[in-house]
C-alpha cells in the first residue's frame, strides 16, 4: 500500500520572507518553503521530497495582495491564492487569460489554497498558469540572503519539478505588465475532467494591427520537459492577415515543437494530435477576440 502519513519534519516559522530566507539558508538543501502545500505535503506523503525542514511563510502579513496600476500592470504577492486571482475583476477585464487559467485549475478547495507563485514553484510541466503568464510576459521577483533579481516566467523553469530558484531564495512577488492595447489572450487545457491536471494547455495572445496578426505569442505545458513558447509557430502567423491555413499550419508548427511523452494518460503521438488540434482552437479564439477575423 502506498504511504498516506507526511514523514517527521522540523516546522519553523517565519515572520518575514528575510527571515525565511535566512532559514532556508541555514539548512539548504534540507529546507522547503511551505505556503499553500498542496505541492509540497503530496510529495511529501508519496516520498518524492523529504525536507527535514518546512519553512512557513503563510503567517507573514501582506503578502496576499493583487494591485494593478494602470500602464505598469499587475503586481501578485506570493501567498495571492489561485481563488483569489479567479475572483478578481481587474484580472478578469484585464488579463482574461490568467483568469481563465485560474478558474480551469483543480476544485475550489485547492485554489483555496494554492498559490500563483506555489504554481510556478513547484517547478512542473504542466503548471496549470504557466502558459498564461509566459504570453504575457510576466516575470518573478525573487529574493535571497544575496539579494533581488528579477527573471522571465518564459527562462523560470529549467527541467521537471526543477526551476532557477536556489534553495536559500524565494519568489516574492509575480510581475505581469499591462498587456499591449487592444490585445486578447485565450487560454484552454485538455483533460480527461476540467479539475485534473492539464494533459495539454495552451495559451494565446493576439495583438491586432487592423486586420492584420501584428504580434502573436503561443505558451504550450504538460508537453514538453517546462512550459515553452512555441516560436517557431509564431512566426507562422506573425504579420500576416490569418486565413485557416494559416492557422492550421501554425497549429502543426506547434505540435512539432512540442515533445510529449507517452504516460498512463496518452500516448507521445496522441499527445501532439491533441497539440495540434487544441492549438487551432486558441489561436482562433484569441483572433476573434481581438477582432481579427479569419479567411
Amino acid at each position: 500500500m502506498s504511504p498516506v502519513n507526511v514523514p517527521a519534519f522540523a516546522y519553523l516559522q517565519a515572520t518575514t520572507l528575510e527571515e525565511a530566507c535566512d532559514l532556508l539558508a541555514e539548512h539548504r538543501s534540507e529546507g522547503k518553503v511551505l505556503a499553500g502545500g498542496t505541492d509540497i505535503l503530496v510529495k511529501m506523503k508519496h516520498r518524492r521530497e523529504l525536507p527535514s525542514y518546512l519553512v512557513n511563510i503563510k503567517g507573514i502579513p501582506g503578502l496576499d495582495y493583487i494591485e494593478y496600476e494602470p500602464g505598469e500592470g499587475l503586481r501578485v504577492g506570493p501567498l495571492t491564492t489561485i481563488e483569489s486571482l479567479k475572483r478578481s475583476a481587474i484580472v478578469r477585464k484585464r488579463y482574461a487569460v490568467l483568469h481563465q487559467a485560474a478558474a480551469y485549475m483543480a476544485t475550489v478547495a485547492i485554489r483555496n489554497r494554492a498559490t500563483l507563485a506555489g504554481n510556478i514553484c513547484n517547478g512542473s510541466p504542466s503548471a496549470e498558469t504557466a502558459p498564461a503568464l509566459i504570453v504575457l510576459g510576466a516575470k518573478v521577483r525573487i529574493i535571497g540572503p544575496d539579494g533581488e533579481r528579477i527573471v522571465a516566467v518564459e527562462d523560470f523553469f529549467t527541467g521537471p519539478g526543477g526551476t532557477v530558484l536556489e534553495p536559500d531564495e524565494i519568489a516574492a512577488e509575480i510581475q505581469v505588465p499591462e498587456p499591449p492595447a487592444g490585445s486578447a489572450g485565450v487560454y484552454e487545457k485538455h483533460s480527461l475532467r476540467r479539475m485534473d491536471v492539464a494533459m495539454v494547455g495552451v495559451a494565446v495572445l493576439v495583438v491586432p494591427d487592423v486586420d492584420v496578426c501584428g504580434e502573436i505569442k503561443i505558451a504550450l505545458s504538460a508537453v514538453a520537459p517546462t512550459p515553452l513558447r512555441a516560436r517557431k509557430a509564431e512566426h507562422v502567423l506573425r504579420g500576416l492577415a490569418p486565413t485557416k491555413s494559416l492557422v492550421a499550419a501554425a497549429a502543426r508548427a506547434a505540435a512539432e515543437e512540442s515533445r510529449p511523452i507517452t504516460d498512463i494518460r496518452g500516448s507521445s503521438d496522441s499527445r501532439r494530435k491533441i497539440v495540434e488540434e487544441l492549438t487551432a482552437h486558441v489561436i482562433r479564439q484569441a483572433l476573434g477576440a481581438a477582432k481579427v477575423g479569419v479567411r
